[in-house]
């Protein structure tokens, strides 16, 4: 059923991250979605928790069952105080104040037709299948959407009907492709050609598309949208143009999305024909096994009243009896039952767990998304998780009943699954979380549920320097609007609420090269692992490489969008961490190509915001600093140089007195970006210029650009003058306006100045970056005019306030810079998104990736585990795609009769008295068979056997600590050092060897 009403205004500031995944509509259909939660266990309170973060309209919690023990090791909202208390009563106040803006209720009494006829969307949690059945129908009837989530132990099923005809209105996450036109010809069919930008995707057979911005050919702008073929060489079949005028230039081709319906079966006919998730055939047969133990496990807790007891041999073969029992699946009439696996099972499946909520109260609540926004295809219908690969491989060492009993208290639903001595195992860990931002929020949370650090010898360390902003909170579970302080400590602070016994110690120093005084030798060798929760491959890759250094192992997650993975990397068992080929920083454009031949959206961004920079920050800044830092820039020979020379000298000239000077100021600037510039571009590089060779300066990648001509009446030329003159307002210290209408009167009003007269002291020549004696005389001139008044004040680019017009110049300069070269402008959220550098993200997918990380943190706390254990994760919820992966082993170098790994060192003992670097050479060719032909520290020479025979004599006596101290100028050893880390290469190595470092103890 839909339920819109009059829409909710979106606080984007809220949800700044999550609109970059779902679009304005999705969200605003989000706003308006009410929906049932019945169930507050451990997985009930994970999708309530990710629903309100997302900002669902209203969520009403259905859960009459009192607080137990077993409840306290997934359900974070709970605490000892609430045992015996209604789940639902219990949980209702800290849900809602997750989100002021989401209306949360309870529901005290049975679940009836009249009461499902309320929602959009009802989801079961902890339920049996009696309930299941009864609620489902009753659903598919009226068209609710209804969804069944559970976990036993470590398996996992999600149930989805959205009734027979469900339409999503967006399949995919990314925005509707657009790409610029370099030609379009009259036929029957027209072929287009697209210019060739290297980040396009390319469309595919049956794309539906429409038009915008064409000159000559417009009969296709705004058009219906039309159907394509995709021909072998890129170009596009776009049905017949023949009757229309001939194409001149410009134009952008624009994906146009149809609509999709998706028809679910009810619960009754898709319990026995059931269609599942899967990647593989393998994974399909593994998932239907695993259907069927559900419904053994249904059949055992109806027929005993109870579920199985954890790890009871009896209670499990009565399972697998039941699961033999079954009627077959249709469609999978011939596959034998797995009677293994569906053992394994129900002896595992008293427990409860927290990474197991996290992963599929995840899933289950972008589900629910789907459902109330309808963004993304929906599940069809079955999903089926497993994560068996955390108890051990060998049968012996499988937990018993007695090691598994409850004890009465908050980790009873682990020890169910683990045991009691493994639980205190965990509580003896010391752990660094690296970054508390909406991942490692959601870390600490699981840390807490699963008593991670909590005992006597224990511990956690949280190191961020970052603060809490407004934009964290629909996606960080343990901000509030009220925390206003360093994330570290802020999370750490809830951490503890959530588990009184955690021990957590904040540190707001960054684990980066500078903090290393404080993430020192001492430091690590009190830590036990590293949990890495950061938002570059940079910060990650620095992390992994202190792991490797100190042979910790190091878990690690990230997330983009819809999209997420999980990994881990154990010391001589995986692979070390390597970050994508495509992580390394991309090349910057050069100069000229973002001043004067941009391609792309992107270049226009760039562009736009240097603008910005020069405007109203550096050439600020500069007039600021002193006459000496004026004449060092007209001195500079940097071509990059001249813009802000210019920029300065243009403020310098004239300092205005009010706003209406301010307008003048960013009208004439107008002029000079946007016509009067590109006539001058367009005089040194004529249309018809022809090169040496006989090519076109103007031919591709190149798109010769037109001069505009200013119009108030046009939004984006209203929107430039009214940002620019606001900011150069601040900048001065004069009020500013946001009268659009005033300002369009002025405007209309306003003679258009000659826009030589703002920097008539430079040439016209555009490669000219040199001043001569007049031109800097007047210069200094003008400063010394100008120090009478007061400062300026540079203005930083902020992204995340969008009544600062800072976004907004941005936007119209970009936009205006793309229509002088016909390339199809970004829109403002693309160019939020883009020159802020914002990585997109969702609540969902946050949570299920630190489910994934704490399954992989239960297989190393748990002692040597083999490589076949371990797991690397990739999810795209968007997509329905899940896919768990063993790890590759470390590779293996050799040197004559050397092996090694990336985790490998050689180590050099400590001699008394301290060796000498003869001493150390000499040691190296008698117990490894190395000839050192180099030896460095960092990348200080330490070494050469190519020195001369006065220097090996100088350098071949000295202490290696001296010899460090004297090549690198640093304090050796440093305080709390007990190592020296050196590198070294020999004689006879080929290019490609790599060998250990040399770790020569202090």
């Amino acid at each position: 059923m839909d339920v819109l009403g009059t829409p909710k205004s979106l606080d984007e500031e809220l949800y700044s991250r999550q609109l970059y995944v779902l679009g304005l509509p999705a969200m605003q259909r989000l706003q308006e979605g009410k929906v049932l939660l019945s169930g507050l266990q451990g997985l009930g309170a994970e999708v309530a928790k990710n629903l309100v973060l997302m900002g669902v309209g209203s969520l009403t919690l259905h859960d009459p069952h009192p607080t137990c023990w077993s409840d306290l090791a997934a359900q974070f909202f709970l605490s000892e105080q609430d045992l015996a208390r209604s789940r639902a009563e219990a949980s209702r106040e800290r849900v809602a104040k997750l989100n002021e803006a989401v209306q949360v209720c309870v529901h005290t009494g049975d679940i009836t037709e009249d009461l499902l006829r309320d929602f959009q969307v009802v989801v079961l949690t902890a339920s049996n299948l009696e309930e299941q059945l009864k609620v489902g129908t009753l659903c598919h009837k009226h068209g609710v959407c209804f969804l069944v989530a559970g976990t036993r132990g470590l398996v996992g099923q999600l149930f989805c009907d959205f009734g027979k005809d469900f339409t999503v209105q967006d399949l995919a996450e990314e925005e509707p492709l657009t790409a610029a036109i370099q030609h379009i010809s009259q036929g029957s069919p027209g072929i287009l050609t697209l210019r060739k930008e290297a980040d396009a995707r390319y469309f595919r057979d049956g794309d539906w598309v429409t038009f915008s911005g064409i000159e000559g050919m417009t009969e296709l702008n705004g058009c219906d949208p039309r159907p394509i073929r995709v021909q072998e060489d890129g170009t596009l079949e776009i049905g017949d143009t023949t009757s229309f005028s001939c194409y001149l230039r410009g134009g952008a081709v624009t994906e146009v999305r149809k609509p999709e319906t998706v028809s679910h079966d009810p619960l009754d006919t898709a319990l026995l024909r059931p269609h599942v998730v899967a990647q593989s055939p393998q994974e399909g047969r593994r998932a239907r096994c695993l259907h069927q133990a559900f419904r053994a496990l249904h059949k055992f807790q109806h027929l005993s009243g109870r579920p199985p007891q954890p790890w009871d041999p009896a209670d499990a073969e009565k399972v697998v009896d039941l699961a033999r029992a079954l009627e077959p699946l249709r469609g999978a009439e011939g596959e034998p039952l797995d009677e293994a696996l569906v053992r394994t099972v129900a002896l595992s499946s008293a427990g409860v767990l927290s990474p197991m909520a996290a992963m599929l109260g995840a899933v289950a609540a972008q589900e629910v998304l789907k459902a109330v926004s309808r963004k993304f295809v929906p599940l069809d219908q079955w999903l089926y998780f497993d994560a068996l690969d955390c108890l051990p491989e060998e049968g012996e060492f499988l937990p018993n009943p007695k090691d598994c009993a409850p004890r009465g208290c908050r980790y009873d639903g682990q020890i169910a699954v683990f045991g009691a001595g493994f639980q205190e195992t965990l509580s003896h860990q010391r752990y660094l979380l690296v970054g508390a931002g909406a991942v490692g929020c959601e870390l600490l949370k699981g840390f807490a549920l699963v008593g991670l650090g909590a005992g006597a010898n224990g511990g956690l360390t949280v190191a961020d320097m970052d603060h809490v902003e407004r934009s964290n909170l629909s996606r960080q579970f343990l901000f509030r609007p009220r925390d206003i302080g360093p994330k570290a400590e802020v999370a750490a602070e809830a951490a503890r609420r959530l588990n009184p016994d955690l021990k957590v110690t904040p540190l707001t120093y960054p684990l980066d090269p500078t903090g290393e005084h404080i993430y020192g030798d001492d430091f690590f060798s009190c830590v036990d692992g590293v949990v890495a929760a950061v938002d570059s491959f940079q910060a990650r890759s620095y992390a992994a490489a202190r792991c490797t250094h100190y042979l910790k192992p190091l878990l690690e997650a990230g997330t983009q969008g819809t999209r997420g993975s999980a990994s881990v990397f154990v010391p001589h068992v995986t692979e070390g961490y390597r970050g994508p080929a495509s992580a390394a920083e991309d090349a910057p454009d050069p100069v000229c190509t973002m001043r004067y031949f941009p391609s792309t959206a992107a270049h226009t961004l760039q562009w736009a915001r240097d603008e910005f920079e020069r405007l109203f920050c550096l050439s600020a800044k500069t007039i600021n600093c002193s006459q000496q830092a004026l004449t060092s820039l007209a001195d500079s020979d940097r071509p990059q140089s001249l813009p802000l020379l210019q920029v300065v000298v243009g403020v310098l000239r004239h300092r205005p007195q009010n706003w209406q000077d301010c307008v003048v100021w960013a009208l004439g600037h107008w002029q000079l970006c946007f016509r009067y510039g590109i006539r001058q571009l367009l005089r040194r590089y004529p249309p018809d210029k022809v090169l040496k060779d006989g090519t076109l300066f103007w031919s591709h990648p190149k798109q010769c650009p037109q001069p505009l001509e200013f119009d108030a009446s046009q939004d984006t030329h209203l929107l430039y003058v009214l940002a620019a003159a606001n900011l150069y307002a601040q900048m001065h210290g004069l009020p500013g306006s946001r009268d659009q209408p005033a300002l369009r009167n002025m405007l209309e009003l306003q003679p258009l100045t000659d826009p030589q007269h703002l920097d008539s002291i430079f040439s016209s020549d555009l490669a000219s970056t040199e001043l001569g004696p007049e031109q800097v005389e007047r210069l200094n001139e003008a400063l010394q005019d100008w120090s009478k008044g007061s400062p300026l004040e540079p203005l930083r680019f902020e992204k995340d306030d969008d009544s600062n017009f800072h976004v907004d110049f941005v936007t119209a300069a970009a936009s205006l810079r793309a229509q002088n070269y016909g390339i199809p402008p970004a829109s403002r959220i693309q160019s939020k998104r883009i020159v802020g550098q914002i990585i997109p993200a969702i609540a969902t997918t946050t949570a299920a990736v630190v489910g994934l990380v704490g399954l992989e943190l239960f297989k190393v706390v748990s002692g040597p585990r083999p490589l076949s254990a371990f797991r690397h994760s990739y999810l795209h919820l968007a997509e329905n795609s899940f896919s768990r992966y063993v790890p590759r082993a470390p590779a293996t170098q050799r040197f004559h009769h050397l092996t090694w790994t990336c985790w490998d060192r050689l180590e050099v003992p400590a001699g008394q008295p301290e060796r000498t670097l003869e001493s150390l050479l000499a040691h190296l060719q008698e117990q490894h068979g190395l000839r050192v032909k180099m030896l460095l520290q960092d990348t200080a020479l330490l070494y050469s056997a190519g020195w001369s025979p006065e220097e090996r004599a100088r350098r071949l006596p000295l202490r290696v600590t001296e010899l460090v101290r004297q090549v690198t100028q640093r304090q050796v050893p440093e305080p709390g050092q007990r190592v020296l880390v050196l590198e070294l290469s020999c004689e006879g190595e080929d290019d490609d060897t790599t060998f250990p470092p040399l770790h020569y103890q202090l």
